[in-house]
């Protein structure tokens, strides 16, 4: 195999870049005592309705899927609402709290292409990157949009290059999302995962608690790695491990090596 060059870093956006535990405030604020167990619930089936809608061959946008996954999770556990509230909640997507190693980390890698690749909509995404003032440091923001089928799709991959002129083995994929990982990897991406939470950090979690709630519930489920048989080439801690990482050199199948470029 040949020596290459990162050319660029391709990031996922939500639980990535972006929080999504940070809507816990608002779905916290419109339901008091519920706030926690509504967030969990949302995000698993805003997942779950991604991959069954492409199952399904029935596309809709990720504002859809996100709306039809919140009205679940409210209906879920008996809790009315009105239009208002729904709505207020849902706008926290396009509002999501950034990590806060996020902005350190892509200006510290300002020597590539930098780029999302997310299930998002193309509107979301561009809204959620407008306020958290990541828009001049990225070279796009794609949406799975233009290919109408979400990730882990291979079709969905397929737009880094397409989009940014980069061939697969230039590109460090960059997700904190186990499944999206394991996606990109099958693709033929070279993957960096995040491992935000350790697996004996939540053993003991789950060991010391009576019942396992929901926050603790989601970190088990989509926070640790798949056993699908593709593994990323890297784990990382945070976004700030990044330079370090590509400050390594590449290894080839011969042996040789040489480093990245800063």
């Amino acid at each position: 195999m040949e020596n290459v060059n990162t050319e660029a870093v391709v990031f996922d956006a939500y639980g990535t870049l972006y929080d999504v535990q940070s809507v816990a405030g608002v779905t916290e604020e419109a339901f008091p005592g519920h706030g926690e167990v509504i967030t969990q619930i949302w995000r698993m089936k805003q997942l779950e309705y991604s991959w069954l809608r492409s199952l399904m061959g029935r596309y809709a946008d990720f504002w859809a899927v996100t709306r039809d996954s919140l009205a679940y999770a409210l209906d879920c556990l008996g809790l009315a609402y009105d239009e208002g509230v729904f709505d207020r909640i849902l706008q926290k997507y396009r509002s999501l709290d950034l990590y806060p190693d996020a902005k350190a980390a892509l200006a510290s890698l300002s020597g590539y292409k930098l780029a999302i690749l997310s299930n998002g909509s193309q509107d979301m995404l561009d809204a959620v990157v407008r306020h958290s003032g990541l828009s001049s440091v990225l070279s796009a923001t794609i949406s799975i949009d233009a290919k109408r089928i979400f990730k882990p799709s291979p079709a969905a991959y397929e737009l880094i290059e397409s989009t940014l002129g980069v061939a697969p083995p230039e590109v460090l994929f960059v997700s904190c999302n186990a499944f999206d990982a394991c996606g990109a990897k099958s693709f033929g991406l070279r993957v960096a995962w995040i491992e935000r939470v350790p697996a004996a950090a939540l053993q003991s979690e789950m060991h010391a608690m009576q019942g396992v709630g929901p926050v603790t519930m989601f970190k088990a489920m989509r926070m640790r790695m798949e056993h699908l048989g593709y593994m990323p080439d890297h784990r990382i801690g945070s976004l700030s491990d990044l330079p370090a990482l590509l400050a390594q050199p590449v290894t080839t199948r011969s042996g040789a090596s040489r480093p990245l470029p800063g």
